[in-house]
C-alpha cells in the first residue's frame, strides 16, 4: 500500500515538475485574443488546458475583471462547449447575480453557462477540481472573493494538473484581493478604462479594459488598453482618442442639448437678463 502511494506521489511530482519547467515540453494549444501585441507576448494566444488568473485589485474593479473574464470565456469556447461558473455565496451577496442579458451582449450563449453556488471557498475549489476533470466543459471559472487561505500553492497545482490532464481551461476570477503565489500559466490584473464617445442612438460605450499581464510562463509581460468587440467577439487595441480632435477634454460627462430646442436662444447676451413677456388679456 505504501509502495503504491510512493509511486503515485512520484508521478504527481514529476508532472508538476514538467509543468513548472520554464522551457520544457510542447506548448499547449492556444487561442488568440485578437489583440496582436498581447497575442505576441502569449506566443499565439491564451493556452487551453491550463490555469489562468484574473484579478480585480479593488472592489470597484470587480465588474471590469468579470467582463474581461467573460471575454476570455468566449474566445476559448466560441460557444461550442459548456461553461461551468462556480461562485461562493459571498460573491453573490456582494456583487449580485450574473446578468444573462449582459452575457448575450458580450456574445455568450447563456444556455451553455452552468452556474454553481458554493457555500465557501473550500467547496468552490472542490467543485472546480471536479469540473476541470470533466472534459464536457470548455472552461471552468472559479470565482473567489477576497484573500483566502484555501487557494494556496497545493490547491493551484491540483487545479493545474487537472486542467492539463483533461484539456479544460481553468480561469480563477479573484475579486477584491491581491495576487499571491500560484502555478497559473498567466496572471492578469484588470481595471476599467474609459470608453470612447458613443453615437446618439448608442448611449452605452464598448467595453474597454486596462489589462496588465503580470505573469506569463512562456513570454514577456505587458500592459494594454484593449476593447471587446461585441460583434466579432475578440479583443482589439484601442485605436481611438478619448476626445474628438480639437475638442477640449471634460472631466465630467456633458449633457447633450435637447432635440426640440432651437439652435440659438435669442435675448441671452452675456450679462443680460431676459425680461418676461407681457401677456395681453381681453
Amino acid at each position: 500500500m505504501d509502495g503504491a502511494r510512493t509511486v503515485k506521489l512520484a508521478a504527481l511530482r514529476g508532472a508538476v515538475a514538467r509543468l513548472e519547467k520554464p522551457d520544457g515540453g510542447q506548448l499547449e494549444p492556444r487561442v488568440g485574443l485578437g489583440h496582436h501585441a498581447a497575442d505576441a507576448s502569449l506566443q499565439g494566444g491564451l493556452a487551453r488546458g491550463a490555469l489562468h488568473e484574473v484579478f480585480a485589485p479593488q472592489e470597484a474593479q470587480n465588474a471590469a475583471a468579470t467582463g474581461f473574464t467573460l471575454g476570455l470565456v468566449r474566445r476559448v469556447t466560441a460557444n461550442a462547449r459548456y461553461v461551468l461558473w462556480i461562485r461562493p455565496d459571498v460573491s453573490a451577496w456582494r456583487t449580485g447575480e450574473l446578468a444573462m442579458s449582459g452575457c448575450v451582449e458580450l456574445g455568450l450563449d447563456p444556455r451553455r453557462i452552468i452556474i454553481v453556488r458554493a457555500a465557501n471557498a473550500d467547496m468552490a475549489l472542490r467543485a472546480a477540481a471536479d469540473g476541470l476533470a470533466c472534459n464536457v466543459f470548455g472552461v471552468v471559472v472559479t470565482e473567489l472573493w477576497g484573500a483566502t487561505r484555501s487557494f494556496d500553492t497545493v490547491a493551484s497545482r491540483k487545479l493545474t494538473l487537472a486542467a492539463q490532464t483533461s484539456g479544460v481551461t481553468g480561469l480563477m476570477l479573484r475579486l477584491a484581493t491581491s495576487p499571491s503565489v500560484s502555478t497559473a500559466e498567466t496572471r492578469w490584473i484588470v481595471r476599467a478604462a474609459h470608453s470612447p464617445p458613443g453615437l446618439v442612438w448608442s448611449p452605452w460605450g464598448m467595453p474597454v479594459f486596462d489589462a496588465e499581464l503580470v505573469r506569463n510562463r512562456h513570454g514577456p509581460t505587458g500592459r494594454w488598453i484593449m476593447h471587446w468587440n461585441c460583434d466579432d467577439h475578440l479583443f482589439q487595441p484601442q485605436q481611438f482618442s478619448a476626445e474628438p480632435a480639437g475638442q477640449p477634454a471634460h472631466s465630467q460627462p456633458v449633457v447633450s442639448p435637447s432635440a426640440n430646442r432651437p439652435h440659438q436662444a435669442g435675448g441671452f447676451a452675456t450679462g443680460a437678463v431676459r425680461q418676461p413677456r407681457r401677456q395681453k388679456y381681453a
